[in-house]
This record gives structure tokens, sequence and C-alpha cells, in this order.
């Protein structure tokens, strides 16, 4: 049997996104405490990772169910490996996407939606709740003060991201989704991870059921990856941003926000800058990410 042409893997990898997007924005919950919001067409979506909070959610969530014997730790090396390529190097080969895919939530097969919940509420206040950045809350909090809801948008797994949501009192958030039956993981994502265009179509679902005017929306992002979310909105603004993106927001003349010290916004340009060394800066991330979280 041929290969598939490229086009037909670009189809495939747009069409797994449209379904990602759709599946995050139909998992999405308000929480119900909230009062309605005085602006029901506006509001504002924010990544999580490096945007919200310092590093990435899914390491933190993999560190604490890794010690709660989840898993291995050559299943972590493994799918810490293709996540970090993923981001870093900012690949889109629908090959090594399908890669990604297949492994980003592979490790809580045959565990119950229940049991990730309530861990994640255990792992948020061990690992995520410290690492919050004051100034990307303060923002969040401004939208919500006007009257507007507040969305996360993240690669994440739906569950976690909806802890963080409440945590911070934010009207709810959208997510990877991974597919279950009666309540039991079965391995597989529903479409593709919640990144890059999948975002956008997560937002374009929900602007639409929620009756949301995107012109007068916010998005917020540390990505040059989340062009598409950032694109949608007519408020974008770049939080600790990436080289590509903060050249782009520059000429865009987006809002630019960072909250990272001097040192620390260097370094991550330096890492950033060299697509072409992604694999090696992958697997240095891993190896000290490993070290770090399992040590």
């Amino acid at each position: 049997m041929a290969a598939p042409s490229d086009r037909a893997k670009r189809l495939n990898l747009k069409q797994r996104s449209k379904l990602a997007g759709e599946a995050a924005a139909a998992a999405a919950e308000v929480e119900s405490a909230l009062a309605l919001p005085e602006d029901r067409q506006a509001a504002a979506f924010f990544d999580v990772d490096n945007t919200v909070m310092q590093g990435a959610s899914i390491f933190h969530l993999a560190r604490g169910l890794y010690r709660r014997k989840f898993f291995t730790t050559r299943d972590l090396v493994g799918a810490a490996y293709k996540q970090a390529y993923f981001r870093i190097a900012g690949v889109e080969d629908p090959e090594h996407v399908a890669e990604a895919r297949n492994s980003a939530l592979a490790f809580i097969a045959g565990h119950t939606v229940a049991e990730l919940e309530e861990l994640g509420e255990e792992i948020f206040d061990e690992a995520m709740a410290h690492r919050i950045w004051p100034g990307t809350r303060a923002l969040a909090q401004l939208h919500l003060d006007e009257g507007q809801r507040v969305w996360l948008v993240t690669a994440a797994p739906i569950e976690i991201a909806q802890v963080i949501a409440r945590r911070l009192g934010l009207t709810g958030a959208m997510g990877t989704v991974a597919e279950h039956v009666d309540g039991v993981y079965t391995g597989r994502l529903v479409g593709d991870m919640l990144h890059g265009p999948a975002k956008a179509e997560a937002i374009l679902a929900l602007a639409e059921r929620e009756g949301l005017d995107l012109a007068r929306c916010s998005a917020y992002s540390d990505s040059s990856n989340d062009l598409p979310m950032l694109s949608l909105v007519g408020d974008p603004c770049a939080i600790n941003p990436d080289p590509k993106l903060r050249a782009h927001a520059r000429e865009q003349g987006w809002r630019i926000r960072d909250y990272r010290t001097g040192r620390k916004a260097a370094r991550a340009g330096i890492v950033v800058g060299s697509a072409a060394t992604g694999a090696a800066v992958a697997s240095i991330v891993v190896r000290r990410q490993v070290r770090r979280y399992l040590g």
C-alpha cells in the first residue's frame, strides 16, 4: 500500500486539530458558583505553560503521578522527550505529531477520570500553586473585574486545566481531551493535543456557543505556536514571549509583558532561537527535568 501523501497528512492533522478544538470546547464547563458576567460578548483566553504558570504543567502533573506509581521512569522519559521536542523544536511534521499524540496521555490508560481529578487537586497544591505568575494572574483578574469571562486554553489534560482554573477563580478551561469509556481512560486522545491550530478551533467553537465577539476578546500566550489563537482576537498580548512571538508582537503593535528575570528571559531566547538544534535541546531538557523531578 502506498504511503499517504504530504497533502493527505496535512489534511489529517487539520482534521484532528479541529476535532480536538471542538472536543475541548464541548468539555469546557463554567463554574456554577460564578455570577453571570456583565459583559457577555467579551472574554479573555490564557495559555498556561510559561504564561500563567512557570514551567510546563504536564511535567508537574507527571511528577505527581509518578510519585503515586502511575507509570515507570522509562515511560516518563519516553513521553517527556516527545513532548519536549514537539514544543521546543516547533516541529509540525504530521508523523512526529502523531507520535507525540499517541504518547501524550497513554500513561493514564486504565485509570479513572475521578482518580485523576482527585489527584489533580493534590498535585496543584504541592507543585503548581507557587509557580503562578502574579503578573498574569493580575491580568486575568482585570478581565474578571470588568465582568468578562476568563478561560484557560492549554495542551495540558482538561482535568488538570479545570483544577487550575477553579483554584484561580477563573470561568473555566479548555485542554486536551483524553478518551474514556465508562469513566476509564483508554489511553487515546479525542482528535489531537490542544496545541497550535487546535486552540484556535477550540476558541472558535466556544465563541459560537457562548455568543462571543472575538473582536472584543483578548488572548495571552508565551509561544509563537499560539499565533493562530492570538490572531483570532482583537486584543492579543505576548506574555514572557519566545523570540519569534516577541518579534511578531512588536511588528503588529501587540502588547508585550515579561514577568521573568532578565537572565531567565535571555536563556529562554537562546533555547528557542535555534530550531536546528531542537532535538539536542529537547534531550537536554528531558534529562534535566527527569533528574530534577524524580530526584
